[in-house]
């Protein structure tokens, strides 16, 4: 199945308008949703891009005002400084612009904007959500403009404390967006190695959830097309830039692999958070790096899944086969083949193994996700070692 050319809308997990020029549709959208004064939340470059200047076109009926105070790698105090815009400006909803740290963002101060307790007390631990007055939570409308995360259509957002140095994952149900606008048109100036650290992020969630061990059978399905919509399209944007179809059939492997990941996760993004928190890495790049390598590692439990992912993906050589694959990708596409080359330092095995053992993506690693086993991975990904099994 392929993307539509013409627009298309669906509900799963929340409401979403596909297709290009639906930017158009944002006033109507607010107002369907109730909000008629929206805090636009985006991130320093995209706010100095013509893309907001689209955005606050489509806002014009509306009173608006933007925040864009974030770093690519959030952390607390840029939610608690978009909570001080959100309340200045009496606001009563959030439109959030961007890749997943926009999002993310915008969803948090959305959902903190009414709360009285720390953001810290929400962390997606057990039932900390249960903490919350879902009552005061502000809706939210998402505009991704790169294909990668999936923030989309999450109920989560990422920030890390710099207190513990920590990625910190602050969940409730209610921080769903109301609705989504998938407008391909909005991602063609996304630079190239933002496309492709991106979309290989997309890859990471859906190919993780297929590998994680857990029965979610909805999740399985749709991260095995997630991966094939990946593997076929993001060449082609990355080819050419400009290309409408497969721009837009990666904004639709992004939200696949976020519903995909609800399956679980696993070692790419153990690794990938702690690696990110303590050397303020590309998240969907640092995926990108250690991707193989954890393959490797979970082969003799995730062979039998990846040879039938190899085949629907039609990459002949089973696991073997989609494992160079996957490195003939990353190659074509300048990936860095090693965490070295991305900047990581492999004296911080010691910091970093710890911290991605109590990572909450590493109870789904299909191996049990210890000590020994994470050191291995950040070894190999520090020393660009795979070896045949």
């Amino acid at each position: 199945m392929t993307a539509p050319s013409t627009p298309a809308n669906w509900g799963y997990p929340t409401p979403i308008r596909f297709g290009a020029g639906r930017i158009a549709e944002l006033a109507a959208v607010c107002r369907d949703v109730g909000i008629e004064r929206p805090l636009i939340v985006t991130d320093p470059g995209l706010a100095a891009l013509p893309v907001i200047d689209t955005v606050r076109a489509a806002l014009e009926p509306l009173a608006h005002a933007t925040f864009h105070d974030l770093k690519p790698n959030p952390v607390g105090r840029d939610v608690e400084a978009g909570v001080a815009a959100y309340r200045a400006g009496d606001h009563d909803g959030v439109v959030a612009v961007g890749g997943g740290s926009a999002l993310d963002v915008g969803k948090v101060i959305a959902f903190m904007a009414g709360q009285s307790r720390p953001m810290w007390d929400f962390e997606d631990v057990g039932d900390n959500w249960t903490r919350a007055d879902a009552t005061t939570i502000a809706p939210v409308i998402t505009v991704p403009t790169t294909a990668g995360t999936g923030s989309e259509v999450g109920r989560a957002g990422v920030v890390i404390d710099e207190a513990t140095h920590r990625k910190v994952i602050v969940f409730h149900p209610g921080m769903l967006p109301r609705s989504v606008i998938c407008d391909p048109e909005l991602t063609v100036g996304l630079p190239r190695m933002l496309t492709v650290g991106t979309g290989l992020d997309a890859l990471s969630h859906s190919l993780e959830a297929i590998c994680s061990p857990g029965f979610h059978p909805m999740s399985h399905g749709i991260g095995i097309e997630g991966c094939r919509l990946v593997l076929e399209h993001l060449p082609v944007v990355v080819a050419e830039p400009g290309n409408i179809e497969s721009r837009g059939q990666m904004l639709v492997a992004a939200a696949m692999g976020a519903v995909a990941f609800q399956k679980g996760l696993g070692g790419m993004h153990a690794l990938s958070h702690p690696i990110g928190a303590q050397f303020d890495t590309h998240h969907g790049m640092t995926n990108a790096v250690v991707m193989p390598y954890v393959l490797e590692a979970n082969r003799r439990a995730i062979e039998p899944t990846i040879a039938q992912l190899a085949a629907y993906c039609a990459i002949d050589g089973g696991f073997d086969g989609f494992l160079d694959h996957i490195l003939a990708t990353r190659a074509a596409m300048d990936v860095p083949h090693t965490l070295v080359d991305l900047g990581v330092d492999p004296e911080a095995v010691d910091s970093i193994t710890a911290a991605a053992i109590d990572d909450p993506s590493a109870g789904g690693n299909p191996i049990t996700f210890d000590r020994p086993f994470a050191e291995a991975v950040f070894i190999a990904a520090t020393e660009g070692t795979l070896h045949a099994a």
